[in-house]
This record gives structure tokens, C-alpha cells and sequence, in this order.
């Protein structure tokens, strides 16, 4: 492919829309290839898989991409023998075609970047005629094709034709329902429902104070009829807009039956994974900081929890591991748990780490609770594993995992049982463009907290709170929880000092918990995030503003440098 056409105006829209489209197929191919390997006499499967390295194949040859073109086209006569019952579906074979899979997306990724340099394929291509040839490509692989499977009869009702016949017969059933739309003209679009968002508080305020006095009339019944019908489709309009920015989940979780099936062999162990949930949708924006989260668990899993098959079997458990990987939608937020049923988490060997890299004294070490004590291993360059390896064992790893939850504003959890698996569970909120937010009043100031990030209002008394090192606290059922005052961390005056009652607000942060000591609460309100602008945006504790129905304007919290600003290392209040 030159240079020129790349650059061309008429080919780059066509080369773009090929791009695209690739990497859709790729994705669907990622997940098929795994199941084919579950489910090797599966027609329809085999079927489908050819149909899309097909379509790569027809386009790539249209755009002069040969190098893409010759090695799926070799890819498609392997497939189509196994169509066809020629070939049968061994672990050699799916050892190439997963080779050529990884090689069809450093060449669209090349592509994609203008890079024209060639790629090595000619090793994987002679690979793939020789497979096409009948050869066993690995050594070790002694059950060679014989005779019974060559003459096999393959069953001609369910295996379709010739390319030309299914792809006409694709072609009539499928309609193209969809278009494709620029993430930023949906931006702007949710800039403009929010603007419209704040616009309707603003009408249903004032429209209250108007029907309360003129009430019993026509005209006022009129108005608060159209108000209403105004408030409906704005809602309305706001849903669309915003399931339009939301993708299945599924375009993160497709990426883990290839990771899972690798790193087991690479490992030696055998571990099934298991996804449910995968439809469920979430905000472009959320998609984005998940990935990498998920890959350190899940890696974690297959390293340190999933125990060989010989210990399996010592343990009286089946020989496969098993990992489950689930998503759900609970109120406004997504639900992610990774559960394993391997040797779990040891408390004591983190606590035994933790003393030896002197984060806390033995002492505190007996005195945190084994859920507490869990944890420190969020904590960046802390492992209990006795090994460095490709995968664990560095220091890195679920810190990153800490660090992309937290700029979510999401919450961790983790609970294990030793001997019996690991559940961590990620809670984060499906959109951070319009939240719900929960309003509190402190010395007279009104602000507003993610109500994502709030897990829930307590009112204790003030002989409750102790104080220890000029740090605030007060037991919260079987742990105890760091208070902070919000007229301090603001500067806003002592009101809340000497009152008989108090009200704390739980908020988490990952995985840790922090109680924020306010005056009231006023209720919960939709509200739509505002940047402060150039000037004002370094505001330490506030994450941007909102316009409320009655038109003024109230600051919104961030959570995260609350967390940071009241400091101090809150697994030291455990001992207590």
C-alpha cells in the first residue's frame, strides 16, 4: 500500500471505515476463537469466524493491504478445511490461528498509525499452508490425522457453500441499522442536555413559587401542565443521550478468555473463566479506566489464588480453577465483581509483610482485623509474593487497580477466604457527566457530595467520637472509622463543635472509608458537573460547581482530595 493512498481523500475515508469495522470483527474473533476451542464441532461457530476473516480479507484486498490480504486469505483456506471436516479442530491448529490473529492486529494497528514498514508474516503464512497440508505443526502432537477423519462425511445440511452462497444469504438477512458518530459531537451533546438539565431545575422552581400563588386558576394549571410535559421529555432526552454514550461491558470482558487461556498454559495450570453480565451497559467514559484494573485481578488470580492441579487435588477440589467474572447494574452504578475459588488470602503473611517493611508495628498488626488488614495490598510496591515473575511479584499491580477506581470516584472491596478464593468487588458509577448528588449543609454553606461515592448516613452522638493524636474517630460496628470536620478542611468556622447530634456522612474511596461530620443533610438532587474554569480550577477539595433550581450556585466535593487533604495513613487507625 502507497503512501499517496493512504493520505488520498477518497481512499482515507474508505481506509478509516475499514480500520473500524477490523476492529469490531477482531473483537468478536477474540471471543470466537476461545469458544471455538470449547466447542470444536460447533458449525455455526466455524461458520462465523470464517465469515469474518472473509470480510477482513475481501476489504483488505480492495484497499491494497497485502500483507493483511495474503495472510487471511491463508488463514480462511485453514478454516474453511475445517469447515469442511478436513481438518480437525487440534491444539496445534488453534496455536496459528491464534498466531495470525495477533498478527492481524499489529498489522491493522499499523495501519492505523500511517506505519507502512512490512511485518514479518511469511513464518506464521507457512505455518498455515502447512496445516492446510495436513502437517501436525508441534512435535509432541502424536495424534495425526487418519485416515476415519480425512473420509469423514461432514454433515453438507449444516455446512455452507461456497463463500459467494453465504455471504449473499448474510447479506439478506442483515440490515446495517447502524451509524457511526463521533465521541465528540456526543460530548457536545451532553454538554447541551445538561445545560438543559440545569435549565428545568431552574423552570420547576420557579414555577412552584408561581402556582402556590395562583392557584385554582387556568392559566396556572396550564403552565404547570406544560412544565410537567417539558420536565418529562427532558428526562427522556437525557436517557437517550445518554445511553447513547453507553457500550456493552462486553467490549472489555472479550479480552479475557484469550488473556485467561494464555497466562494458564504459560503457567501450567488449567482455570476456566466464566463471564456473565457482558451486555451490561456503562458510559464510554467509565469503559476507558476499567480495562487495566481488571487485568491486574484477574492475572493476580490466575498467579497467586488458582492453586496447580496437584494441590487441587491434594485440597479435595476439582482440578480446574474456575474464575467468574460478572457484571451488574445496581441503582446508578455498575457492579464488577472477580471471584476465584483458589487458596485465597492469607492475613497473616500480609501482616507478617507489612511489619517487615515497617508500615506498622506488630503491635497494630495483631490489633487490625483480618478484613482491614486486607487491604495493605493496594498499597504501591507491597507483594507477598516469594517470586519475581513475568507476572507478579514486582510491587505493581493492584495499586493501579487503587488509582483507576479512585479517579472514578468507585469504591473495592475485597473478601477472602483462605483456602476457598478471593472476591474483589469494583462499584463505580455509570456516568460522570450528570450525577446524583447528596446535598449537606455545613456553617451555613450548602455543598454537594457523588452520591456514588457515599455509602451511608449515620447520626451518632458526640460523646461517641473519640480523639486520639488530634485525629477524630468513632467505631462503626466491627471497624473503626477516621472522622474529619468539613468546616476545617475549608476554613469555614468551628459551627459544628458542641452539638449533641451529629451527622456523618461514610464515604469510600477504593478501598478505604472515611466519615465526614456535617451540620445537615437536605436532600438529594440530579446535578450536573460544571468546570470552575482556568482560574479557579486548582481549588484543592472541590471537583467543579453546579446551578441549583433556585439559581444559585453550589460547589461540588471531590472525594478524592478530601481523602488526600485529611491525610495521615488511615490503616493506623485500625489499632484502635
Amino acid at each position: 500500500m502507497s503512501a499517496s493512498m493512504i493520505f488520498d481523500n477518497e481512499m482515507r475515508e474508505i481506509i478509516e471505515s475499514f480500520i473500524v469495522e477490523a476492529k469490531e470483527i477482531l473483537e468478536r474473533l477474540d471471543h470466537d476463537l476461545i469458544e471455538l476451542e470449547k466447542r470444536p464441532d460447533d458449525a455455526e461457530l466455524l461458520n462465523a469466524i470464517f465469515r469474518h476473516v472473509h470480510t477482513i480479507k475481501g476489504t483488505s484486498s480492495f484497499i491494497a493491504f497485502e500483507q493483511m490480504s495474503e495472510l487471511t486469505h491463508k488463514l480462511e483456506d485453514v478454516l474453511n478445511k475445517l469447515r469442511k471436516g478436513e481438518l480437525k479442530v487440534r491444539s496445534d491448529v488453534m496455536d496459528v490461528i491464534f498466531e495470525s490473529y495477533d498478527l492481524m492486529k499489529i498489522l491493522l494497528s499499523k495501519l492505523e498509525n500511517k506505519d507502512l514498514t512490512p511485518l514479518e508474516i511469511e513464518d506464521v503464512v507457512s505455518k498455515l499452508e502447512r496445516i492446510s497440508n495436513g502437517e501436525i505443526i508441534n512435535s509432541d502432537e502424536e495424534n495425526l490425522i487418519d485416515e476415519e477423519i480425512k473420509n469423514e462425511k461432514y454433515d453438507k445440511s449444516v455446512a455452507i457453500g461456497d463463500g459467494v452462497d453465504f455471504l449473499q444469504k448474510e447479506q439478506s438477512r442483515v440490515i446495517d441499522k447502524t451509524i457511526r458518530v463521533d465521541v465528540e459531537r456526543l460530548d457536545e451533546l451532553m454538554n447541551l442536555v445538561g445545560e438543559l438539565v440545569l435549565g428545568r431545575n431552574r423552570l420547576l422552581q420557579i414555577i412552584s413559587g408561581i402556582v402556590e400563588k395562583f392557584e385554582g386558576e387556568a392559566t396556572s394549571r396550564e403552565l404547570m401542565d406544560t412544565v410537567s410535559q417539558v420536565e418529562y421529555l427532558t428526562s427522556e432526552l437525557q436517557t437517550v443521550v445518554m445511553r447513547a454514550r453507553m457500550l456493552p461491558i462486553a467490549k472489555v470482558f472479550n479480552k479475557f478468555p484469550r488473556m485467561v487461556r494464555d497466562l494458564s498454559r504459560e503457567m501450567n495450570k488449567e482455570v476456566d473463566l466464566f463471564i456473565y453480565g457482558e451486555e451490561t451497559e456503562v458510559d464510554k467514559s467509565v469503559i476507558e479506566y476499567i480495562h487495566d484494573p481488571l487485568v491486574h485481578i484477574i492475572r493476580n488470580a490466575i498467579d497467586h489464588g488458582i492453586e496447580s492441579r496437584e494441590e487441587r487435588i491434594k485440597a479435595g477440589k476439582p482440578e480446574k480453577g474456575k474464575i467468574i467474572l460478572k457484571a451488574e447494574h445496581e441503582g446508578n452504578y455498575i457492579v464488577i465483581t472477580v471471584e476465584d475459588d483458589g487458596r485465597g488470602i492469607d492475613p497473616n503473611k500480609i501482616r507478617r509483610k507489612a511489619v517487615e517493611k515497617n508500615l506498622i508495628t506488630e503491635q497494630e498488626a495483631m490489633s487490625i482485623s483480618d478484613k482491614d488488614i486486607l487491604n495493605f495490598i493496594f498499597i504501591p510496591g507491597f507483594s507477598t509474593a516469594d517470586k519475581v515473575t513475568n507476572v507478579s511479584g514486582r510491587g505493581v499491580g493492584l495499586d493501579v487497580v487503587k488509582a483507576n477506581i479512585t479517579k472514578l470516584n468507585g469504591m473495592i472491596d475485597v473478601q477472602s477466604k483462605l483456602g476457598f478464593g478471593t472476591k474483589f468487588i469494583l462499584k463505580l458509577p455509570l456516568t460522570l457527566a450528570i450525577i446524583q448528588g447528596l446535598l449537606i449543609g455545613v456553617c451555613g454553606e450548602v455543598f454537594i457530595i457523588p452520591l456514588s461515592s457515599v455509602i451511608e448516613v449515620v447520626r451518632v452522638k458526640s460523646n461517641q467520637v473519640h480523639s486520639i493524636k488530634d485525629k477524630e474517630m468513632i467505631r462503626l460496628r466491627d471497624s473503626v472509622l477516621p472522622l474529619v470536620r468539613l468546616e476545617r478542611i475549608f476554613n469555614l468556622g468551628s459551627n459544628g463543635e458542641g452539638k449533641e447530634n451529629l451527622y456523618v456522612v461514610v464515604l469510600g474511596l477504593a478501598e478505604k472509608k472515611l466519615g465526614l461530620i456535617v451540620d445537615e443533610l437536605i436532600g438529594q438532587k440530579e446535578v450536573v458537573i460544571k468546570s470552575l474554569g482556568s482560574y479557579l480550577k486548582n481549588i484543592k477539595g472541590i471537583a467543579g460547581a453546579t446551578i441549583l433550581g433556585d439559581g444559585t450556585v453550589r460547589m461540588i466535593i471531590d472525594v478524592a482530595q478530601i481523602f488526600k487533604m485529611s491525610s495521615g495513613n488511615f490503616f493506623s487507625f485500625a489499632k484502635l
